[in-house]
């Protein structure tokens, strides 16, 4: 059932809108969070898994004291605070993918607390958003329901569960309500996801795949009449795991509040589930609050302790902090502030440094990840990041073309093939014969033909027009399926009529 909505320029008029958001990051461990089940991504289905990872009776947890230091070190990078002593808790509730009938997690006690994380919008304006707690929990399992139009459990005739993802260590990331966004709510909303994934990637914490779920957002909106204090009623869509997608939604949920607020009626407490093909939220279901999951202290794990020189001890190892590795990078790069925003938003500032480390220009880096790659992502509507192109091919398909055997034009279709998954780009240029005509035989041949059709081209050129030899070299590309370097082409043009270029 489709949504009602109201323009957003409409709903902006009459409402200011309020976020909230959860991120959840997979941290990338060898083990899960409280036993020894390998932490891997796309094994076969429930092979992961242990007794504990399944909640048998008599087990006991321990926990993954790297992931504890990886939840210590996300939270000195959000500029939290961090607990002297933490608890565990038992989080219950019924689903099939959560074997045990609760998830452990912390409640009251998380470890990282009180932070901060300064933004920049796309134009530069700053923007500060508090966090108010970082929490270590685990992941649930996967449910995949057959049957369906879908995919989703409406309509499915049965599910299948995989609880390899059982127990994997998860941080799930709180932030306080954010007020004062207005129109740009729905920017904000990408910036932030994508600076949690940035910092991270930079600790080293996490894949930060958000296509495979390493990193994924709850985006809870809300909406209160202008002028208005007191909040209003919040839908929390779930599980969102793009950018793009996390922007999208937030830009829905407040277009579908402003609709239902204006037509006097009231906003549900709910979850709701994000679809990319209609970019719209469903119902899920009636959004529960702390109490209804009756939490009480995990009884099988002891406290975690903490000490200020161990804290100290893994603040001196983290990585230089992203604000300032992207103001060296600019200085480093020689690129414009408009240029250096522009690969930021992109998300592709990773894969730039890594093209220039391996040996390109940062010009040719950032022309072809800004380019033709970008153009890519954009028509398969995905992130620049999950084309499978990597900073390898990119220098490869540049030495080709530095080596003259192809041109800027046969290089965009080498990169399309590669996103296609045919082979290296090397490969490609052998298998589709794609290389430039270098047989300057060949190209003669196709010039003289040119020049034969085109006589009266041939006496412009003669009578001193140069810049008709434009109209020859078409031709000759044409003919030679583009595969001829136009330099050589024009060079052979003018020799074979005997003027001076």
């Amino acid at each position: 059932m489709s949504e009602d909505v109201l323009s957003f320029e409409e709903a902006m008029e009459r409402f200011d809108p309020v976020l909230g958001f959860e991120v959840h990051v997979e941290l990338n461990t060898n083990t899960k969070m409280f036993d020894a089940a390998p932490n891997t991504f796309g094994d076969d289905p429930n092979t992961n898994i242990t007794p504990v990872s399944l909640g048998l009776p008599g087990v006991l947890p321990v926990i993954n004291g790297k992931a504890v230091e990886s939840a210590i070190k996300l939270g000195l990078a959000l500029n939290c605070s961090i607990a002297p002593k933490c608890h565990f808790a038992r989080k219950n509730y019924f689903y099939p993918d959560t074997p045990k009938n609760f998830q452990t997690s912390q409640y009251d006690e998380p470890i990282a607390f009180d932070g901060q994380l300064d933004l920049e919008l796309e134009d530069g304006t700053p923007f500060s958003i508090e966090i108010e707690r970082a929490h270590m929990e685990e992941d649930a399992g996967k449910l995949t329901h057959v049957g369906g139009a879908t995919g989703r459990i409406q309509g499915a005739s049965h599910s299948l569960v995989d609880y390899n993802r059982s127990g994997v260590p998860l941080i799930e990331i709180v932030t306080k309500p954010i007020v004062g966004a207005g129109s740009r709510a729905p920017e904000l909303a990408r910036v932030y996801v994508a600076a949690i994934r940035e910092i991270v990637k930079n600790l080293g914490i996490s894949d930060a795949r958000m296509e495979r779920g390493n990193v994924r957002c709850d985006a809870n909106v809300s909406l209160m009449p202008k002028g208005a204090t007191v909040f209003g009623t919040r839908s929390e869509t779930k599980n969102v795991n793009s950018l793009r997608a996390v922007e999208r939604a937030v830009r829905f949920e407040i277009q579908r509040h402003a609709a239902v607020l204006s037509a006097g009626e009231k906003i549900v407490q709910e979850t709701r589930h994000w679809h990319e093909d209609t970019r719209s939220t469903t119902s899920g279901r009636p959004k529960s609050d702390a109490d209804d999951y009756r939490y009480f202290p995990e009884p099988d794990l002891v406290p975690v302790v903490t000490t200020q020189a161990w804290i100290e001890e893994l603040r001196a190892t983290l990585p230089e902090p992203p604000a300032q590795r992207r103001k060296r990078l600019k200085n480093d790069w020689g690129y414009s502030d408009e240029e250096f925003r522009d690969v930021v938003n992109a998300g592709v500032m990773d894969e730039i440094e890594q093209t220039i480390a391996a040996g390109a220009s940062a010009a040719v880096a950032r022309k072809w990840w800004m380019g033709e790659i970008a153009r890519l992502a954009k028509q398969a509507e995905v992130e620049i990041v999950d084309l499978p192109v990597t900073p390898a091919h990119v220098v490869e398909v540049n030495a080709l073309i530095d080596e003259g055997k192809i041109n800027d034009k046969l290089a965009k279709k080498v990169i399309g093939f590669v996103v296609e998954g045919e082979g290296s780009p090397s490969e490609i240029v052998e298998a589709r014969s794609l290389a430039v005509v270098s047989d300057d035989g060949a190209l003669t041949a196709a010039v003289d033909d040119a020049m034969a059709q085109m006589p009266d081209v041939v006496e412009k050129i003669k009578g001193g027009k140069v810049q008709a030899v434009g109209a020859l070299i078409g031709p000759v590309m044409k003919a030679t399926r583009g595969q001829a370097d136009a330099g050589r082409v024009r060079r052979i043009i003018l020799e074979r009529l005997g003027v001076q270029g």
